[in-house]
């Protein structure tokens, strides 16, 4: 197991001239990543209206992109960071990963022609902290070279059964680490996985229900969630070192009733939000992955009732205190930047 900083370190500038790791993650909302193909003349002339309706645009040069368009995705982004305003939308790509032909070309070029733009690097195939720490020294580098005012963040995608094992010094390798991402398709092909599905479940993955009196009668069954244990253990890593826990791909655009299961499965297990590879999966995304109306009333009672954040207050019975502050806070926070985007939550919110 590679060896981690020291603690008086583990905040420091990699590179002479690079900029200072945040402390804490920014609060931002990022209910869906939606995926779209730079090199798409059709989709980027979309581009505009989709970033007033998505969280965070990524643009994808790594899986979907054929060898032969690799260079012309690349170059894509680069226009398209360039000609568009993302205001408070996030700007992320996915590059090719660390062992490929493109990856390093992929990263130095963004960095350079982008960085100013560029939120956060996804990082494919994260098999352990040595992939993050190769990631953190470069992009310090190059942020150095190119004068990079705010670090450039890392999102590691969890799709090999040895990143599944390592998932926790992942999640502690640097102070970039923005969150984690589970990649079923290719986990479910590391680990000998039986299903060709993106993501979802699977209908012979299930239990049946004990027979009853009659023997010879059908028996219930449940299909059951091939993604339970991974997500479980995702979140716990992510959540132990603050950082961002999200559901993957879901790639059946068909079914639009198992991805919106499969997104509040995710959701439920503490996932912040998920790609959405079609614009049908969008509105799901943000219906699961916004903060619920009622929880954002309580919240900013909380927030009233305790105006600086210390001491104890009693609400329905229920103590709060700067713990519950902080949580409430996080929430209001979020339901905020929510009412910027979704004019009917907004009201709904009462902000």
């Amino acid at each position: 197991m590679a060896a981690s900083r020291t603690p008086a370190k583990f905040f420091a500038p990699l590179a002479i001239g690079a900029p200072e790791p945040y402390r804490q993650l920014p609060v931002k909302l990022e209910r869906m990543i939606h995926f779209i193909p730079p090199h798409n003349a059709k989709i980027r002339a979309k581009l505009k209206d989709t970033i007033t309706q998505v969280d965070v645009v990524l643009g994808n040069l790594e899986d979907a992109v054929a060898a032969s368009e690799k260079e012309q995705a690349r170059a894509g982004f680069v226009s398209m960071a360039r000609e568009f305003d993302f205001g408070n939308t996030g700007l992320w790509t996915r590059v090719n990963c660390l062992n490929s032909p493109w990856g390093l070309d992929d990263i130095t070029t963004l960095v350079a022609e982008a960085g100013h733009k560029l939120d956060v690097i996804m990082l494919p195939k994260v098999e352990g902290p040595w992939d993050i720490h190769y990631l953190d020294q470069l992009l310090a580098q190059l942020e150095a070279k190119h004068q990079i005012k705010r670090p450039i963040l890392i999102h590691a995608i969890l799709e090999t059964a040895e990143g599944v094992n390592n998932v926790e010094a992942i999640a502690a390798a640097s102070p970039r680490m923005h969150g984690m991402s589970l990649g079923p398709a290719d986990l479910a092909a590391s680990r000998g996985m039986k299903t060709t599905r993106v993501g979802g479940g699977h209908p012979d993955y299930a239990v049946v229900a004990d027979p009853g009196l009659d023997k010879a009668a059908p028996r219930a069954t449940y299909q059951q969630d091939l993604w339970h244990y991974t997500v479980g253990k995702m979140v716990d890593a992510c959540m132990a070192h603050g950082i961002k826990p999200f559901y993957g791909p879901f790639g059946d655009f068909s079914d639009n009733t198992a991805c919106e299961s499969q997104f509040r499965n995710a959701f439920i297990q503490g996932c912040l939000g998920a790609w959405t590879l079609h614009p049908s999966q969008i509105d799901i995304a943000k219906r699961v992955f916004s903060p619920d109306v009622k929880e954002v009333a309580f919240a900013k009672r909380i927030l009233d009732a305790m105006p600086d954040g210390t001491g104890a207050v009693m609400l329905d019975g229920k103590m709060q205190d700067d713990a519950t502050w902080k949580q409430a806070k996080v929430i209001v926070d979020l339901a905020k930047i929510v009412a910027t985007k979704d004019t009917a939550l907004a009201a709904a919110y009462g902000l």
